[in-house]
């Protein structure tokens, strides 16, 4: 609905003061003031060397000399701003807009979840599966090709650390010995092997040279492609339960499947490749027996990308990454979510790829978000065993389910989880309330799973469907319903702008709670305008179902 206002204005302004290609602001404003702000006459005054009102006051005149058929007043308040009101056809035809296609053409990576195997999938991991999970949806209905990857360390000091504990565990190199594993804890075992050898690694000198070992044999176990040996059995078997695992999350989770998996081992030669190439080119450098990359040069820090013993860092591995990445699929725009502690990480790898690939590298977006934590609970910390898992994440919401509700459903639960994540605005830290999460009442998803599923409920009440008519005239608080659902259309497209699902959530909020205090007022079913406020209800129905669909959230006709 803005473009048309936003178009009669420029309009205006040509007509008037004979000035072209004006870029006109439109705010939504409070309903007592009309439906639209602007002030576009006071960034004009300077220009005119008018007063601001004066060049509002004209500007008002003029369109509403032009009778446009969506604009019912056009009034100047306060230095200079100009209030717009709509008419009630011009509302009735936003609340059935929905958001423009603005991503058509595009194709967009989407990387989240990133979970590394051989150790459970924590609380962070579970936040970007889930956040990611939205932004791929709305980039995806917005139009845009959309490629929902996912990156996991299957290489590297953490698999080491595993597999040293593993085969300590075992007694040698004994995969057959792996069968007595009960296939329902095969992820906390690993995890509890993570930590042994985390552990055995900062305290044990001599552990420490041996992993380091075995971090350089499953490096070659990638390099020559060998899988007949017992360690080889072993390795490969444990990084299955890992994927079989993170598949068995996913389902649970009820998110989009991955496009891709992208194991770092397949992205590491060409990483390596790279850097020694870059190196040659000066790049990057030699200190003290590694390379390295000087990031102060453009205002960084240095990092490490190969260490003195020869092996690739994350650093490599992000490098071989991002070309893999360009090379598949030249993408417009390639989205990562990660934890706010790669912030700087990131920002290197970023610099060092754009000194020698400019062009995957100004198509990347990071996103950060703080730390997840329960209430009550500890910062996580994989390496000393007290992380929060996102397993005790889902459980305690399960939990908090069958103390409120013993019937809860498991809709009910995911929808607790997935909107108490969507709702922060992604970058901060994210305490996990389960009994806030599951409430009926409130800023919740399963409230508004019950918002949706009441006005399901009022719809079976009535004899048959209905629309709106364009003509219809509209009661005031038929009204402000009809703005508020207008209003969808924005809040998406703001959301997918700017990758920040939260608009979404703040909007479904705040809908449901106009309707519900429409409702209080306002009967439905039996009153003379039952067929116009079913119409009504349907709308606010139909838009509930689809906000929380991009959340990823079921919408229940019953509960």
């Amino acid at each position: 609905m803005e473009q048309p206002i936003r178009h009669a204005l420029q309009a205006a302004i040509t007509a008037v003061f004979s000035i072209e290609d004006v870029q006109v602001e439109l705010t939504p404003t409070e309903e007592q003031f009309g439906d639209y702000a602007t002030n576009c006459a006071l960034k004009l005054a300077k220009q005119l060397q008018m007063s601001p009102r004066a060049i509002a006051e004209q500007l008002a005149v003029h369109i509403a000399e032009q009778s446009i058929d969506s604009i019912a007043n056009v009034q100047v308040a306060g230095p200079g701003f100009i209030n717009i009101t709509l008419t009630d056809s011009a509302l009735i035809a936003a609340m059935y807009t929905r958001p423009e296609k603005s991503l058509a053409g595009k194709k967009i990576l989407v990387e989240y979840s990133d979970p590394n195997p051989l150790k459970p999938l924590h609380a962070g991991h579970l936040y970007t599966t889930l956040v990611g999970d939205t932004i791929a949806r709305l980039v995806e209905r917005a139009g845009a090709q959309t490629i929902r990857i996912n990156y996991g360390g299957d290489v590297g000091l953490h698999v080491a650390k595993s597999m040293w504990a593993i085969l300590r565990e075992l007694g040698g190199e004994h995969p057959d010995k792996l069968t007595e594993i009960p296939e329902a804890g095969r992820a906390e075992w690993l995890g509890e092997r993570y930590v042994a050898g985390n552990n055995a690694y900062e305290d044990d000198e001599n552990a420490k040279h041996e992993i380091v070992a075995v971090n350089k044999q499953v490096y070659a176990l990638h390099e020559s492609g060998e899988t007949d040996s017992d360690f080889a059995k072993i390795y490969y078997t444990v990084r299955q339960w890992s994927y079989d695992y993170f598949e068995d999350l996913y389902r649970q989770l009820q998110v989009a499947p991955f496009d891709r998996y992208i194991p770092e081992s397949e992205v590491t030669p060409l990483g390596v490749q790279t850097v020694r190439e870059q190196q040659s080119n000066g790049v990057f450098a030699e200190s003290d027996g590694a390379v390295v990359f000087n990031g102060e040069s453009k205002g960084l820090h240095t990092r490490v990308f190969i260490n003195s013993a020869g092996l690739p860092t994350y650093e490599t591995k992000d490098v071989g990454l991002s070309l893999t990445k360009w090379r598949d699929y030249q993408f417009d725009e390639s989205i990562i979510i990660t934890a706010n502690e790669q912030t700087q990480y990131m920002q290197v790898v970023i610099a060092a790829i754009g000194s020698f690939a400019a062009e995957p590298a100004a198509r990347t977006k990071h996103l950060t978000h703080g730390v997840v934590k329960l209430q009550g609970g500890v910062k996580m910390s994989s390496r000393k065993g007290n992380t929060v898992t996102a397993q005790d994440i889902i459980n305690s919401a399960q939990a908090a389910a069958v103390h409120n509700n013993p019937d809860a459903s498991n809709q009910t639960v995911l929808a607790a989880i997935k909107y108490a994540f969507a709702k922060n605005r992604i970058g901060g830290d994210i305490v996990y309330n389960p009994a806030d999460s599951i409430a009926l009442e409130g800023n919740s998803g399963p409230y508004l799973q019950y918002a949706h599923a009441r006005a399901q409920s009022i719809l079976r009440k009535a004899d048959t469907a209905s629309e709106f008519t364009h003509e219809a005239q509209l009661q005031a608080d038929e009204r402000t319903l009809v703005r508020a659902i207008g209003g969808y259309a924005q809040a998406v497209s703001v959301a997918t702008l700017e990758r920040m699902p939260h608009h979404i959530c703040t909007y479904l909020y705040e809908l449901a709670q106009t309707f519900n205090r429409f409702y209080e007022k306002n009967r439905v079913i039996g009153d003379e305008r039952q067929q116009l406020r079913i119409a009504l209800v349907t709308a606010y129905a139909e838009t509930l179902a689809d906000g929380l669909t991009l959340l990823g959230i079921s919408a229940p006709d019953e509960m």
